[in-house]
């Protein structure tokens, strides 16, 4: 019988993003605050002759299954031919890692198949998200993507939603007026959600909001949304948008506000989840 192995791919979420330079070749530094949620799509991978992707779910429709594809450039660059299955579950081009975390996980079910380790020092050659996509728990992330630190947040229920506005990525950094913003304070002891969510009030922002509402208004309204939430600590975009995030002190809080959300706004992705 074939092997067949499954890997997770959580969707991701900046709580903070600074933008502190640009290098010559164009990248952008970076200093995120990242955490992860426990919903996310689902990759099947089993060894084969030829390289394919499927795709379905209820997020399937617009997914490229070529080679194109996040999850079939990961196998080729891990030197692996392989049929993989995407269980697409998180909205595309929506500043919460989907694509990179559908090849990180492609990545982590080859290697359970193969026994054969990733070289992590050249995961951010796939894309700045891979590294800590890969990683898959809440740290720091810097430079390119290329370095990525662990460290200890407590875990915290919060509504995610996305207007189902695709928002591109590059045409927001683009869009960025000012490429060299202060970096992000020492990060302090973090032990519960008051005081994680004093923090990001207080000391950080995401840098690429600005940018991202100028191209997707919407996005405002999102914000503006998620913060009459009743129980809402902190409303903010994830990544380069359209996603956004409030956080909560009790996770039935956070569902009934994703109820009372998804009634106001049927057509919007909407999900109340943990984030660690």
């Amino acid at each position: 019988m074939t092997r067949v192995e499954e890997a997770f791919a959580p969707a991701k979420v900046n709580l903070a993003l600074h933008v502190t330079g640009q290098r010559a070749d164009g990248y952008h530094l970076l200093e995120s605050l990242v955490v992860f949620a426990n919903i996310g799509d689902c990759v099947t991978a089993r060894l084969a002759d030829e390289p394919s992707l499927h795709v379905h779910g209820p997020l399937a429709a617009g997914v490229p299954t070529g080679p194109g594809n996040l999850v079939l450039k990961a196998a080729a660059w891990a030197g692996h031919d392989a049929a993989f299955e995407l269980e697409k579950n998180l909205p595309a081009a929506a500043g919460i890692g989907g694509g990179s975390s559908d090849a990180a996980a492609a990545l982590r079910a080859l290697e359970a198949l193969t026994g054969r380790a990733v070289d992590v020092t050249r995961l951010a050659e796939l894309g700045a998200d891979l590294p800590v996509c890969y990683f898959g728990r809440s740290c720091l992330m810097r430079g390119v993507g290329e370095q990525v630190e662990g460290v200890a947040l407590p875990r915290v229920p919060a509504v995610l939603a996305n207007p189902r506005v695709e928002v591109a990525t590059p045409k927001v950094f683009a869009a960025l007026a000012l490429k060299d913003n202060p970096p992000m304070p020492v990060l302090p002891v973090l032990d519960d959600v008051s005081a994680l969510v004093a923090f990001l009030a207080n000391e950080t922002r995401n840098d690429l909001e600005a940018p991202a509402l100028a191209l997707a208004p919407v996005i405002g309204e999102v914000i503006d949304r998620l913060w009459a939430l009743e129980g809402a600590r902190l409303a903010r975009m994830s990544g380069s948008g359209a996603t956004c995030f409030a956080l909560f002190d009790e996770i039935g809080a956070a569902e009934k506000a994703a109820a009372d959300l998804k009634a106001q706004k049927p057509d919007w992705w909407i999900s109340a989840v943990w984030l660690s």
